[in-house]
């Protein structure tokens, strides 16, 4: 009897992948649970979920190419995935929950945080390659890569108003007037300024290197097709 191979698009085998790592991390708060009793870090599933809303969004717009033709539609998608991204770098800020008294496995803990925080920047950075391809295609690569750039100082000063301020994503409908007026306020303080550049500089430079290391892998595949 005689098998044969299941041969996988690169798309395919993307979504594969992100379902192991994603499983994986969620195996892992599982054994927490059933080794402590503890559903204290429940809350990662909630914000890994949040953070690939961009990576959903992005392959929505690219899979429908004639609705992300219709200007309303790509700046409606391009503006929800602003709102949700900063969610994807967030997760970095769930170390702070190591001090609750509730933490009391240090490594484990340590260690699933720092698994859902990877995946959630994953899920991120390849939601940021797909919308940069997007507008690449569009407006050209010099505008790609500079409104890039300010969507990751954007994303820094959403990681502000998430952990400090307490907003989310979705309260710009709900709570609009107290959040600009928060903004307004939080724009005077120097901390928000070190926290916007710190965590939009380190979007930025992951993004790049990202980037990099896929056009060096795609390079000589290129070279060889001449």
């Amino acid at each position: 009897m005689k098998f044969q191979r299941i041969k996988l698009s690169p798309y395919n085998i993307l979504y594969v992948n992100l379902c192991l790592s994603i499983g994986f991390a969620l195996l892992l708060l599982f054994f927490r649970i059933q080794l402590t009793g503890s559903r204290f870090y429940l809350f990662l599933v909630w914000n890994l979920f949040l953070a690939g809303v961009p990576f959903g969004i992005t392959q929505l717009l690219k899979q429908f190419t004639s609705l992300h033709s219709l200007k309303f539609v790509s700046f409606l998608g391009f503006i929800s995935w602003l709102l949700f991204l900063p969610n994807s770098p967030y997760i970095i800020t769930d170390l702070v929950h190591l001090h609750n008294d509730l933490s009391n496995h240090m490594w484990l803990d340590l260690f699933i945080v720092f698994v859902f925080a990877f995946n959630g920047l994953l899920l991120g950075l390849l939601s940021m390659l797909d919308m940069y391809s997007l507008i690449r295609q569009r407006y050209g690569n010099r505008i790609a890569k500079y409104t890039l750039f300010k969507v990751c100082l954007l994303s820094g000063y959403g990681i502000y108003l998430g952990r400090f301020l307490r907003f989310n994503s979705w309260d710009i409908a709900t709570k609009p007037a107290t959040l600009f007026y928060q903004i307004a306020h939080s724009l005077k303080e120097p901390r928000v300024w070190l926290i916007t550049f710190a965590f939009g500089g380190f979007l930025w430079i992951l993004f790049s290197v990202f980037q990099s290391v896929l056009s060096f892998r795609e390079a000589p595949v290129a070279e060889k097709r001449r």
